[in-house]
């Protein structure tokens, strides 16, 4: 029997010191168990900033100083991408903030003496909400464009319900697994983000579809039986990011609402939903896997319609006649995520 011998490839040493410091970068992150896709992400927009800084001759770590950064960071805001736009600011925010930790770890490891990102101002991020937020109607709508004699139909009504259902992020339904169901209890098993997992509820119409799905539609995709993922493309292979976002967006188009988006609309719209059904925030915000209430707050903010109801019920000028409606008042979660709201916009006033 002859003997099979890999191949090994060539290792391609660093062009530059600073890629050589980005390897080494890379490389304590996954020592310190960081997710595969955030090391990716902090290997692609430092490998912009290091190609943006050969292209000016600039190689040595300790040649980036703050003015270099500035300059960086103001070419990042006069940025055009293909299409002629800008990058927005979250964009931007995200370009630096790679920058900053590796700075900071350059300087702690003693490969430089000073951080110049140590006071490098972030653009500040505003509390903006999505331009679009499905109404429970309009979500009926997109789940009927779904042809359910066609697998790919029924994939993506069941992929559809799971994110309206429960709110999870695109990359958190790309890694759901067979076994994270749980559907006999009504939860499924999320693995978030920083590797923290949770449990969350989900709706027995979700299920539902999910069952129907993993028993009639999955069967006629998979290619690896031992692939327990749970939603598999036409290829029988896992979703990328772009190909979900893709899939949901072309469902949502097609249900001709004059409405843009894709799985994070629908992250929003469960919680906006919710909240106006009277959830209190916090039940919210550990749906949606967030540590910090403020972060909630932003997809919830106060739902306008039940904020509409509180300023009919308690402005004194907002009738013509003044009526006792016990129905509009407001609720104690309505009241405490009012004033957390008040609380946060007073300290963004002091920042």
């Amino acid at each position: 029997m002859a003997r099979v011998t890999k191949t090994l490839k060539p290792i391609v040493m660093p062009a530059t010191p600073l890629e050589a410091m980005m390897r080494d970068h890379l490389h304590a992150l996954a020592v310190q168990n960081y997710s595969v896709h955030t090391v990716r992400n902090r290997q692609v927009h430092i490998g912009y900033f290091i190609q943006w800084c050969v292209e000016r001759g600039l190689t040595e770590p300790m040649e980036v100083t703050r003015p270099v950064l500035e300059r960086y960071q103001r070419h990042l805001f006069h940025y055009r991408k293909k299409n002629g736009e800008p990058l927005s600011f979250r964009s931007q925010h995200a370009c630096l903030v790679p920058l900053r930790v590796w700075f900071r770890w350059m300087t702690r490891q003693n490969h430089i003496l000073h951080n110049p990102a140590s006071e490098l101002e972030l653009p500040r991020l505003g509390r903006a909400l999505p331009k679009n937020i499905f109404s429970a109607q309009e979500v009926e709508r997109i789940m009927q464009r779904c042809d359910l004699g066609d697998p790919i139909g029924l994939r993506d009504r069941a992929i559809l319900e799971v994110l309206y259902s429960t709110g999870i992020r695109r990359l958190e339904t790309i890694l759901l697994k067979l076994y994270d169901l749980s559907l006999d209890r009504g939860l499924i098993l999320v693995h978030g983000k920083g590797k923290k997992d949770r449990y969350v509820p989900i709706g027995e119409r979700a299920i539902a579809w999910l069952e129907k799905y993993v028993r009639e539609a999955r069967p006629q995709l998979a290619v690896e039986p031992d692939d327990m993922t749970v939603f598999l493309t036409a290829q029988g292979e896992p979703f990328s990011r772009d190909h979900l976002s893709y899939a949901v967006k072309e469902r949502v188009d097609a249900a001709k609402l004059g409405k843009t988006g894709s799985c994070h609309l629908f992250r929003h719209t469960m919680a906006t939903l919710m909240h106006e059904g009277g959830a209190d925030i916090r039940y919210i915000q550990q749906m949606l896997g967030h540590e910090d209430i403020k972060t909630t707050q932003i997809y919830t903010q106060v739902a306008i319609r039940t904020l509409q109801q509180i300023h009919a019920a308690t402005h004194p000028g907002a009738m013509l006649e003044r009526g006792e409606n016990p129905s509009t008042k407001a609720t104690d979660p309505d009241a405490e995520a009012l004033f957390q709201m008040l609380a946060a916009e007073d300290e963004d006033d002091r920042e």
